[in-house]
């Protein structure tokens, strides 16, 4: 679908690089030449991600960085030693840093809130912010692609947290897409359905039944597959559509058409089971 070296000497930032989705799209960026370097809180996952894609046969090198994505002074750190290291800043940013987990709103703690606020929203901002003033200051143009959700414009119950964040990245990418356009800053979002990596099916579809039901919920009959995003990322990132800026493009085999809210299915369960049900959840459970 692309040719081989669409992304040659490029360098892309992706956070949450070392595992699942953001794994899988720093993968194909260094199949097609990026010059890669992928940002986490976990440096054991940071190396195995990079031994992942220097494994697939590549032969590209990838720059890990410990970071937390919450921290504004950690990340601008972060891209300052890219800079030394690779003697340029990034020209591509993906925000993929996120954190997620079922919960009834009623008994949702302040701290379990402001942790998914953090990462995802404050991190988000953090990023882009960071390695925007290092764009606009350098006179150089870059793109930003934030991964947000379908949830992210109706709202979804039993992640009241992720649904805020992810509305409010959604609001990010609208505004910096007017405001930074005549820097020639380019920011974009995908909103994917249900894609299996270990981490999200861990805390959001634990048991096989939860499974058969997220699928059912699909029109298109199964769950998408890390290659079809990892595409749409490539295509929204790299040269040849410069003019599109602003836009949410959404891959979920139209589950968001046929019914709002990702988990809002849950409504329907006894009350008090389901509560039961998303306490045994719990993060550290």
């Amino acid at each position: 679908m692309f040719q081989a070296d669409l992304l040659a000497n490029k360098i892309v930032c992706v956070t949450g690089g070392g595992s699942g989705l953001g794994l899988a799209m720093a993968k194909r960026f260094a199949e097609l030449g990026a010059r890669l370097v992928i940002l986490g809180r976990t440096p054991e996952r940071l190396a195995a991600g990079a031994h992942a894609i220097t494994a697939a046969g590549n032969g590209r090198e990838v720059t890990t960085l410990a970071c937390d994505v919450r921290d504004y002074n950690a990340v601008a750190q972060a891209f300052e030693a890219i800079e030394q290291k690779l003697g340029a800043a990034p020209d591509i940013l993906v925000n993929n840093a996120a954190g997620n987990f079922l919960a009834a709103t009623e008994e949702l703690s302040p701290g379990g809130f402001d942790a998914v606020m953090k990462i995802v929203m404050y991190g988000t901002f953090n990023c882009t912010q960071a390695l925007g003033k290092r764009w606009i200051a350098a006179q150089r143009p870059g793109s930003i692609l934030n991964i947000v959700t379908t949830y992210a414009w109706t709202g979804s119950a039993f992640v009241l947290p992720s649904a805020c964040a992810k509305a409010g990245v959604l609001a990010l990418t609208r505004s910096l897409a007017v405001e930074w356009a005549t820097y020639g800053i380019r920011v974009n979002a995908i909103a994917p359905g249900p894609f299996p990596t270990e981490g999200a099916w861990k805390r959001l579809i634990p048991t096989k039944d939860l499974e058969e039901k997220a699928r059912q919920r699909i029109p298109a009959g199964r769950f998408g597959e890390h290659h079809e995003l990892a595409n749409l990322a490539v295509f929204l990132v790299a040269g040849g559509a410069e003019f599109i800026t602003g836009e949410c493009v959404t891959i979920d085999g139209a589950e968001a058409l046929a019914g709002a809210g990702q988990f809002s299915q849950f409504i329907h369960m006894d009350r008090a089971q389901l509560k039961g049900f998303l306490r045994m959840m719990k993060p550290g459970k």
